[in-house]
């Protein structure tokens, strides 16, 4: 899928992987406001409301703020939770942090190249790491195998 955000993102990169640090005011001049509530200000998309929710094709998973690699497809799985979920990240293109809002413990993932929020883990996935990355589809950008 065509990333809109892309075009006018002097940031965005699917080969670059060095550290960003950009300030909100700057990603605010560039994201689209629903991308740049999530990514910078950790809001979340509505349950089963997600074009990535209900989606099942083959191909890689990349940051939709800079274009950094995230997730396989082959990770991704049905959780019936109402956001995609994944057993499986990229190591080099996540991180984590500690996330008290709202009165719960949390452990919030973010992208390692732009840090932009982009969901939650939980230990409740399936087989074999027993991990549920469960994400916003606007924080994600899908590239199918047949366009690589």
């Amino acid at each position: 899928m065509e990333n809109i955000e892309a075009k006018n993102n002097p940031y965005y990169s699917r080969t670059d992987t060095t550290k960003l640090d950009i300030s909100n005011d700057e990603w605010k001049k560039i994201l689209a406001p629903d991308l740049y509530a999530i990514a910078r200000e950790a809001a979340t998309e509505r349950a089963f409301t997600g074009k990535y929710n209900e989606f099942d094709e083959t191909g890689e998973y990349y940051c939709a703020v800079c274009g950094n690699h995230l997730f396989r497809s082959t990770s991704k799985f049905s959780s019936s939770c109402g956001w995609p979920s994944f057993f499986e990240a990229d190591k080099e293109g996540v991180y984590y942090k500690k996330d008290t809002a709202y009165g719960m413990e949390r452990v919030e993932v973010l992208c390692k190249r732009c840090d932009s929020h982009l969901g939650h883990v939980f230990d409740d996935g399936p087989k074999p790491t027993g991990l549920r990355y469960c994400m916003n589809s606007v924080s994600l950008e899908f590239v199918p195998d047949s366009q690589k």
